[in-house]
């Protein structure tokens, strides 16, 4: 197995895609991960818990939507929004310094 931070910095970064694209968030992290997860040191772990987020964000905001029409889903898919944009830049951050990401209110779909 090889050391790649910079890899596992592109992966977290990678998710940034669905501001960009509208789609690719959860696409291309699972093929990164999916292709590089045996050849590369710690991408198997921080992979894993990239897709549980991102799956999670989905979750999430399936929940929000029939909420939106008593208002609270408004603010909960605001927050989602938020989370899906500050916590890849932060864990990518993290990953540039070795340090284990860290995702909040992510589900454990892939353990």
């Amino acid at each position: 197995m090889r050391q790649d931070n910079q890899l596992i910095v592109l992966t977290h970064l990678s998710q940034l895609l669905t501001f960009i694209t509208g789609f690719g968030g959860l696409i291309v992290p699972l093929i990164i991960w999916a292709t590089q997860r045996k050849s590369v040191y710690r991408m198997d772990q921080e992979g894993k818990n990239i897709v549980n987020f991102q799956l999670s964000l989905l979750v999430y905001s399936i929940i929000c939507i029939p909420l939106v029409f008593i208002l609270v889903g408004i603010f909960g898919l605001i927050a989602l929004c938020l989370l899906s944009f500050i916590f890849p830049i932060v864990n990518a951050i993290r990953a540039s310094h070795g340090d284990s990401p860290r995702y909040p209110l992510s589900l454990n779909f892939i353990s």
